[in-house]
């Protein structure tokens, strides 16, 4: 049911008397504004009258505009990129000098030569552990072993030995480096010095980046840097947008060259305060932008695409069917709850009406209005 309320005309001060009522102003709150992703925040500040005061059209600082009926939607939509996943270093181990390089944009897997040192093959292998000792009989055991071991098996080096994923290098552990060393054309030693492979927690890598040149020592420098060979969706939303980006939520991830293709959020890392330093992202006062790793489900269409920009919709909720009107129609009322002023003719009665989804500066109502209604909003 709706309450009737109508505007007051302009009355002299003396006119009422000291005994007369003030005005009520109500205010919607600005956080009903903030929490819209990608829009701008505003409050405002309408007049709400007593009962029983003279009745007139909306002011000439307020209009009017239609209650809409149709989809609301807290879905937004951030600008972002397609890149190749984590973007790796490779730091060479050991000592020599850089005789092989690998072109830009090729993809080696474990078990291939990433680049060569004095003549030998330096070989990719999968973990996350580097290597930092010379792996042969007699080695204490330690993870680094494990993850050898492992290597091994998965390359097709331990048939027949009985091997386990363990710590421990055993005779077979021997056996199987030489076996591995055979098929690279390496003396057969049975042990792995630290130089030899660069273990990385990735299957196959591709080639992004040249840190040295043929010819150059090895040093503390990069050799080069290289990603996974999967696209993935890069994001960095503003800060009001960071609730929409779920774990493991859904998105659908617009090309540029057209098409779609779903993705869910599989990180969200934090943007830092860097002090000012150059080149932050967040291009005021060194503060860094939050950013956000998607993950594809399909990556035939990505990598036609390749390296681009891309448009990310975050899937939010969603409600049909629904009466909407814009948020700065809605009046805040003494004792709670929310109104819209509906516009009768020459004159206008406030309605009480309870709010649904909030989204795009738009709100979904429900109470004594229905679509085609006129409200009153400031101009």
């Amino acid at each position: 049911m709706s309450e009737s309320v109508e505007s007051a005309a302009p009355v002299a001060p003396d006119a009422r008397g000291a005994g007369r009522k003030k005005r009520r102003r109500a205010v919607v709150p600005l956080v009903l504004i903030a929490a819209l992703a990608g829009t701008a925040a505003w409050g405002a500040t309408r007049p709400w009258e007593d009962k029983g005061s003279v009745a007139e059209q909306p002011s000439a600082g307020h209009g009017t505009v239609v209650v809409e009926k149709g989809t609301l939607s807290s879905s937004i939509q951030v600008a972002g990129a397609l890149s190749h996943d984590a973007p790796t270093p490779v730091v060479g181990s050991g000592q020599g000098t850089v005789t092989g390089l690998p072109a830009l944009g090729s993809v080696v897997k474990a078990g291939g030569k990433l680049y060569e040192v004095d003549g030998r093959p330096v070989v990719l292998m999968t973990g996350d552990r580097p290597m930092w000792r010379e792996l042969g009989p007699g080695v204490a055991d330690g993870p680094d072993v494990k993850q050898l071991k492992s290597n091994l098996i998965k390359l097709g080096h331990a048939g027949g030995l009985g091997l386990a994923v363990d710590e421990k290098f055993t005779e077979g552990t021997a056996t199987a480096v030489k076996r591995w060393q055979k098929a690279l054309g390496l003396k057969e030693t049975g042990t792995l010095p630290p130089g030899g492979v660069v273990m990385l927690p990735l299957a196959a890598v591709q080639v992004q980046k040249l840190g040295a040149q043929l010819g150059s020592a090895l040093g503390a420098g990069s050799v080069m840097t290289v990603s996974g060979t999967d696209l993935v969706a890069v994001v960095q939303p503003a800060e009001n947008q960071l609730s929409q980006f779920k774990p493991n939520g859904k998105v659908v991830v617009r090309l540029s060259g057209g098409g779609t293709v779903e993705g869910r959020i599989r990180s969200l890392i934090r943007g830092a305060d860097v002090g000012g330093a150059e080149g932050g992202a967040g291009g005021g006062g060194g503060q860094q932008k939050t950013s956000v790793t998607i993950v594809l489900d399909s990556q035939d269409k990505a990598q036609q695409a390749g390296p681009s920009s891309v448009t990310v919709n975050v899937v939010g909720e969603s409600a049909a069917d629904a009466l909407i009107v814009p948020v700065t129609a809605l009046l805040a009322l003494d004792g709670g709850g929310y109104g819209v002023k509906v516009v009768d003719g020459a004159t206008s009665r406030l309605v009480r009406v309870q709010l649904g989804l909030v989204a795009d500066a738009k709100a979904q109502i429900t109470g004594d209005v229905k679509s085609g209604d006129q409200v009153v909003i400031p101009k």
